[in-house]
């Protein structure tokens, strides 16, 4: 038998169970004597969202300086002086790039203090590549006034202070310096607040980017320090060789005192990797950026040589549209992708961070494993990524609409 609760509810108990009670009817009418204001068309937290995480921006080509025999400095800024969306030193920016009837993007670091975003503007670096397909086509062609769209910040070579260690020493070859220039620059305009060591590996002194503006950061702030590594020859006052393990250890200190961060070419992440195993480090104190397109990856691991040279049939489906275009199994489904006009989303190139993301209907794909940057939920329900898939026989995918372009 269920046992009965008796309560007693006092005089002011029962007052405040009524005015509970009555509460609906009491807001409906203080709305309904208050005067009509209009909802509001968008929420101040989503225009915030906008302004610091932009699809696109609308950029001009403010100023190009050369730096160094085969690199060119690009300062971009709004035309009208307003900000850019701000970054953390290191990130990169993806910059949209018509070559003809080819729509492509690139990839390059903002090199600048994040300071200057307030002033509308961002600085990049492009290096001359000879051998390849966009940089020759910046230096030659891009002008004074030109119009650039590109992307939002991106990335994650960024100091985490509850992450990383109060040092950081970064590895740096060729026009890899440029993220750690923002780096430089920030902490000379107060907005981090860490100890950079920065080995810069180059061929000879007289190709060295950005030497002037390190040598005036370094003088002008007591974290950044500068070591110079000379491959190519022997000059006072620099290291010579490449950067090794004991190069590491002789500025870098005792094991996990520090962070290492790596940005360079392929061949300097190879071989960095066997140099950096030699020291012992956790993982977490490991960060490079990204590793870029694979140009050989017949030469990784798992790659079906009876493959190589064919070209397949790829078609592309994309907002109710379909394509069907020549897949060289040489390069990635990106290329392919823009080689035939089609505005495909994409931001790192290097299968990290998932713009491309697009779903293998039919066929199949080789991967390199170090650029295989898939969540385990894709891999299972068959999501690829153009940028550094190769295709392996006639395929079939469903590629979303670009945001950039």
């Amino acid at each position: 038998m269920a046992a009965k609760c008796n309560y007693k509810v006092g005089l002011i108990g029962k007052l405040d169970m009524l005015r509970f009670k009555n509460m609906p009817k009491v807001r409906e009418a203080a709305i309904q004597a208050s005067p009509a204001t209009p909802l509001p068309k968008t929420l101040t937290t989503n225009e915030k969202a906008k302004l610091r995480h932009p699809a696109k921006q609308e950029v001009v080509v403010a100023d190009i300086r050369q730096n160094g025999p085969d690199a060119k400095t690009i300062v971009l800024k709004t035309e009208d002086g307003s900000p850019l969306a701000l970054y953390r030193a290191g990130q990169y920016v993806s910059v949209s790039v018509p070559i003809g009837g080819t729509i492509t993007t690139r990839s390059y670091s903002l090199c600048g203090s994040p300071a200057w975003a307030e002033r509308g503007e961002y600085n990049i670096t492009v290096k001359r590549d000879d051998a390849g397909f966009v940089s020759p086509y910046i230096q030659d062609n891009w002008k004074v006034g030109q119009k650039v769209t590109i992307s939002g910040p991106q990335g994650h070579l960024y100091y985490e202070r509850i992450r990383d260690a109060k040092k950081v020493v970064a590895l740096a070859g060729g026009s890899g310096i440029t993220p750690f220039m923002g780096m430089a620059y920030a902490l000379r305009d107060g907005l981090e607040d860490f100890d950079l060591t920065i080995i810069f590996g180059s061929r000879k002194a007289d190709g060295i980017v950005y030497k002037k503006e390190l040598d005036k950061v370094e003088k002008a702030c007591d974290k950044v320090h500068v070591v110079h590594v000379l491959s190519d020859e022997e000059v006072e006052g620099y290291e010579h060789g490449f950067i090794t393990a004991d190069l590491i250890k002789k500025y870098g200190g005792e094991p996990e005192t520090y962070s290492i961060f790596m940005c360079g070419p392929q061949a300097m992440y190879n071989f960095l990797d066997s140099e950096i195993a030699k020291l012992g480090l956790r993982r977490k104190f490991v960060r490079r950026e990204m590793f870029g397109a694979i140009k050989d990856p017949w030469n990784q691991p798992g790659y079906p040589e009876a493959i190589r040279g064919k070209t397949f049939n790829l078609k592309v489906v994309q907002c109710g549209k379909e394509y069907n275009v020549p897949a060289s199994a040489d390069e990635p489904l990106l290329v392919a992708l823009e080689r035939a006009g089609i505005a495909a989303p994409s931001r790192c190139r290097s299968g990290e961070c998932g713009w491309c993301r697009s779903k293998l209907v039919a066929g199949n794909v080789f991967i390199p494993e170090k650029t295989d940057g898939r969540r385990r939920a894709d891999v299972e329900f068959g999501y690829i990524h153009p940028c550094s898939s190769f295709p392996a026989s006639d395929i079939v995918i469903d590629v979303p609409a670009s945001t950039i372009v």
